[in-house]
């Protein structure tokens, strides 16, 4: 499917594998270290630090002068009558997991990108990142009916399978389609299974526009926020927070199409309210766990808004 050669509208509605391979030479002014620009969404004043790598236990030893007291091992000092402290070396590389939403809702674009293409290219340009800090990088890519997992591992020949995997879930989506699926229970399901992929000190960042999100949704995500740290990353389309005005409107979900007239006002305030509801339910589940948030929109280009909302400019 990829063999194929894409034309330029093509890219507008399909990722390709070459254009995210060429977001690798993008990834300059932003990063996921703790160390943040001050006006990086990622920063203290914004939402709480990223722990960085974690800490790995090597060894337990006498108490030296010098020390650091929060170190001492209480237990162990009162049993052998000797002040005790624990050692930790700070871990190497820790695992990112990016989880990608390649499902129907995903498959809109008003006058630019599709929404499934952006969250594509967006992954690839933080899986290139990534692999340039030396940590490992896995990725969660699922539709409506399916979900892939793809080990962490670090490399960039690993970060062309994950972009190679992403091209094949794309590439599925189309509006013959006629299945109609609950959106909650497939995000559900990813998140279930992601809160056994990233066990402990992972970095997670989902990247889609969050359909389906209910309350079920926000327990799994408070815990796998309990061992891991989050990153949102709300991938939307502007026509989605206004109906155009049309006298004849034609909505299909690929089985049933109703028609209706969007110029209705009270029509308007009903459209404009549940996207509001659904909005503020992402937004106030990310502010209660100190989730950034970020917000990408399908008609600037993906490295440029990650750079900005990152502190890079």
């Amino acid at each position: 499917m990829t063999t194929n050669k894409m034309t330029k509208d093509d890219n507008l509605i399909y990722a390709d594998l070459d254009e995210l391979r060429r977001l690798q030479f993008k990834t300059r002014g932003f990063s996921f270290m703790p160390k943040q620009p001050a006006n990086s969404l990622l920063s203290g004043k914004h939402v709480s630090k990223l722990r960085g790598r974690g800490l790995n236990f090597e060894e337990l030893r006498h108490y030296r002068p010098g020390d650091d007291i929060r170190a001492m091992d209480w237990k162990v000092t009162q049993r052998t009558g000797k002040p005790h402290v624990k050692v930790y070396t700070e871990e190497k590389e820790r695992n990112v997991y990016l989880v990608i939403d390649q499902r129907m809702t995903m498959f809109f674009g008003s006058s630019h990108k599709m929404k499934s293409v952006i969250a594509a290219e967006l992954a690839a340009l933080m899986a290139w990142r990534v692999v340039e800090t030396g940590d490992r990088i896995g990725a969660i890519i699922y539709n409506d009916d399916e979900i892939k997992v793809v080990p962490a591992k670090r490399g960039r020949g690993h970060v062309v399978n994950i972009l190679a995997e992403i091209i094949n879930k794309n590439h599925q989506l189309n509006l013959s389609k006629t299945t109609l699926n609950d959106d909650s229970k497939a995000f559900n399901k990813v998140l279930d299974k992601l809160r056994i992929v990233a066990s402990h000190n992972a970095l997670v960042i989902l990247i889609g526009d969050g359909h389906g999100w209910n309350k079920q949704s926000t327990d799994f995500i408070k815990q796998i926020r309990q061992h891991s740290e989050v990153i949102a990353c709300h991938v939307f389309d502007p026509l989605e927070l206004n109906l155009p005005e049309m006298t004849q409107m034609v909505v299909s979900d690929g089985d049933k199409q109703i028609q209706f007239s969007s110029t209705d006002k009270t029509m308007q305030k009903k459209y404009q309210a549940e996207i509001a509801r659904q909005l503020k339910t992402y937004d106030d589940t990310a502010k209660k766990y100190r989730i950034p948030l970020l917000s990408i929109n399908t008609l600037t280009p993906v490295d440029s808004q990650v750079r900005k909302a990152l502190g890079g400019g």
